[in-house]
């Protein structure tokens, strides 16, 4: 995302669900990508002995604490201290945004009320974070990416890989190209060019925890030169993304016809149609064909014939 270095955040952070380990990170994150925090408050019993580990890191980084004794068994007073400090500060008037640090997905409806009223909200926990909080604030950031950060230049280029760590929660890659490409095509059919940021701010916007350094770039321009069918270009000082032709489409319908072909008599799905020539072609779109649907593209091809059986559909040669 573009920095947003103009905006007020209120910082709360959920002790019993976040290690001490990742605060300093997650304020230099916020001051260097968000803007500036005018509250950083914290909520625990720091009475405990596991909490003893957070002293110095309260003081090294001028956060206050707000002690919260458990005063009955199995009842989570840090949630409700949280939520209604939040509130109380949303009625000031006084800031921009919050940041919420907190791995519980009971904060799921603060983050949404929060953005109800018009506050930017950003959420870190680590990879275990539910995904309805995910997506309820405006950004989602893994708390692992924070302290990860110096090791990816240290991976190979290009490779793009997800590290073993991590969970299913991380967006697919197939889905993150889809989504760029989508974008860039609207823009495209609009006679538009997509700039780095628009590109980047739409795709927060449909998946707020897209997050780069999950597949191993620090940046998104990074992660951009080495996918394949993307072109990154500059003019001034501004950057655009655009798809390559790196084939023609005459290429795209041989490719499907051949493949039709050897379904024979018995016809291919649509689907899995779909599956292959994206695989082939990742930077392939119906739209850069002219067509709003695969459906459509595929009526297109020559010699083939779309059939529909019950609620499937396959696509076959023409006879002869």
């Amino acid at each position: 995302m573009e920095k947003e270095t103009g905006r007020v955040f209120a910082l709360l952070i959920d002790a019993d669900n976040v290690s001490p380990k990742y605060i300093s990170a997650v304020i230099e994150e916020m001051t260097t990508k968000y803007g500036s925090l005018s509250y950083r408050r914290i909520y625990g019993d720091f009475t405990e002995t596991r909490k003893k580990s957070w002293k110095e890191v309260l003081r090294d980084n001028s956060i206050t604490p707000i002690q919260q004794y458990e005063n009955t068994v199995g009842k989570n007073s840090t949630d409700s201290a949280l939520i209604i400090d939040a509130m109380d500060i949303l009625y000031t008037g006084r800031v921009d945004g919050f940041c919420l640090v907190s791995s519980d997905g009971d904060f799921t409806r603060l983050a949404s009320r929060l953005r109800e009223s018009q506050m930017y909200v950003v959420v870190m926990g680590e990879e275990k974070t539910p995904r309805a909080i995910r997506m309820a604030c405006d950004k989602f950031i893994t708390l692992e990416n924070l302290i990860e950060q110096d090791e990816i230049p240290a991976k190979k280029a290009g490779s793009g890989k997800q590290t073993a760590s991590k969970k299913q929660q991380v967006l697919s890659r197939d889905t993150i190209v889809k989504a760029m490409i989508d974008i860039i095509s609207s823009n495209d059919d609009n006679g538009r060019a997509t700039h780095l940021g628009e590109l980047g701010s739409k795709i927060d916007a449909r998946y707020p925890d897209f997050d780069t350094r999950d597949y191993g770039y620090s940046t998104l321009s990074k992660m951009i030169e080495e996918l394949e069918g993307f072109e990154l270009s500059k003019k001034g000082t501004a950057f655009y993304v655009s798809l390559s032709e790196t084939s023609s489409k005459g290429d795209v319908y041989a490719f499907a016809r051949n493949l039709i072909a050897k379904a024979g008599s018995k016809g291919l799905d649509i689907g899995d149609l779909s599956n292959q020539i994206h695989q082939s072609y990742p930077s392939f779109s119906p739209k850069s064909f002219g067509y709003s649907q695969f459906q459509k593209f595929v009526s297109s091809i020559p010699g083939t014939v779309l059939h529909t059986e019950g609620t499937i559909k396959k696509v076959v040669m023409e006879e002869n």
